[in-house]
């Protein structure tokens, strides 16, 4: 088969690929980056899905209009002002996952050999999904704060890009939360260089003590004409569940009205279904105690894992504990002798029955080889401690 030329710049993901080896019995894996299932309200959702089949068959089971279901539309922009985002209904789109939003502004903002500035490191399917459309991605550095932002002034206004994609809020794969006084000044730079930023927060609502600084979403209304550069993506897959595939944009008319064209084109809607049951779920009231559970778990799994990090590698490894989310960001050092390789090391892992991901792939260009990435989400307590101890085995 003669396959477009656009596949010939991108590759499978290395994280599912890395799945493949993870079947093996007895292996504790900190490579995903899922929430635990055993977190998710099943409960509430069950009864949620039983209200909307019971009350409205007939709508939630139809074809519906793309851009979305209107109760969750009124459900989520009544959400996002509780977040600090006045956001209209029709000021939304409703997508299948977060995921698609981002490949809706890819669809709509990116032609061939446009320059585009992530965070480095940044998702991967980010970097993946923007290729497909023939970007040239350049990464920014980042430090425990997020983004450098002189840095990134520096690179935009060297190469002009078509957007800058951020995960400002616990970001994946870094953990890293960007300032407040960082997040003003990115806003201040997007009106001045008229350059659109894309914020990406699935994971805002999953912090430990205190919540972070408010979005750069909610923070526009205080920076005049910022909300005309800035494009706001949220999901429900980590709050949630991700199975329910239920995600949003926020964005300006015109890139809104361009996203609506591309997802008929796409998948025509999200299932009205699980649209349909978020909505009811957000109307039952549980989502904050269902919140309540999932930060307290995951707060004390990341100190746990922050503990037996210190106890059992010691100065082999570097990281910044993070404040939230569902990721730690290491980095070998190599103190002592040991490998500071984290592709070399993974494979020792594998063999002591532990796995995570190395930090490439999460670069746009130049990797450090010495970056990992640990997922503390899905093990438990035990899981972590055992999990560490097989890494200082591995380290050996």
């Amino acid at each position: 088969m003669h396959f477009a030329d656009r596949l010939q710049n991108v590759e499978t993901s290395a994280i599912r690929e890395l799945f493949k080896l993870l079947g093996k019995p007895g292996i504790i894996s900190f490579a995903g980056g899922f929430p635990d299932p055993a977190l998710f309200d099943a409960e509430g959702i069950a009864q949620a899905s039983a209200t909307v089949l019971a009350n409205h068959p007939g709508p939630v089971l139809q074809y519906g209009a793309t851009e979305g279901y209107g109760a969750l539309r009124e459900a989520i922009s009544t959400f996002m002002a509780g977040k600090g985002s006045t956001v209209a209904p029709d000021g939304l789109i409703v997508t299948t996952g977060s995921q698609q939003a981002l490949d809706l502004i890819g669809k709509c903002l990116i032609s061939p050999g446009d320059k585009i500035i992530v965070e480095a490191p940044t998702f991967l399917a980010t970097i993946q999904c923007f290729r497909l459309y023939g970007a040239h991605i350049i990464g920014a550095p980042i430090d425990a704060d997020g983004v450098d932002v002189d840095k990134l002034e520096a690179l935009i206004d060297e190469h002009k890009p078509k957007l800058v994609y951020l995960i400002p809020t616990f970001s994946n794969p870094s953990g890293a939360t960007l300032s407040l006084a960082r997040r003003k000044r990115v806003l201040e730079m997007a009106v001045r260089t008229q350059t659109l930023v894309v914020e990406d927060d699935p994971y805002g609502e999953l912090y430990f003590d205190a919540p972070p600084p408010p979005s750069l979403l909610a923070l526009s209304d205080s920076v005049p004409g910022s909300r005309a550069w800035l494009a706001h993506c949220g999901s429900f897959s980590k709050i949630l569940s991700p199975g329910l595939r239920v995600g949003w944009m926020i964005a300006p008319p015109e890139l809104l009205a361009k996203a609506v064209m591309c997802k008929q084109f796409s998948d025509a809607h999200t299932s009205n279904l699980t649209q349909a049951i978020c909505a009811q779920y957000l109307t039952m009231n549980r989502l904050n105690a269902t919140l309540a559970v999932v930060r307290q778990t995951y707060a004390e799994r990341a100190r746990v894992m922050a503990a037996c990090l210190k106890r059992d590698l010691g100065e082999a490894i570097d990281f910044n504990a993070p404040q939230g989310g569902m990721f730690f960001w290491a980095r070998l050092t190599g103190a002592n002798g040991k490998t500071a390789n984290a592709a070399d090391f993974a494979k020792r892992a594998i063999e002591q029955l532990v796995a995570f991901v190395p930090g490439a792939p999460f670069y746009a260009h130049d990797p450090d080889l010495a970056t990992l990435r640990l997922s503390f989400a899905t093990a438990d307590v035990a899981k972590i401690e055992e999990g560490i101890t097989r890494l200082k085995l591995a380290l050996s």
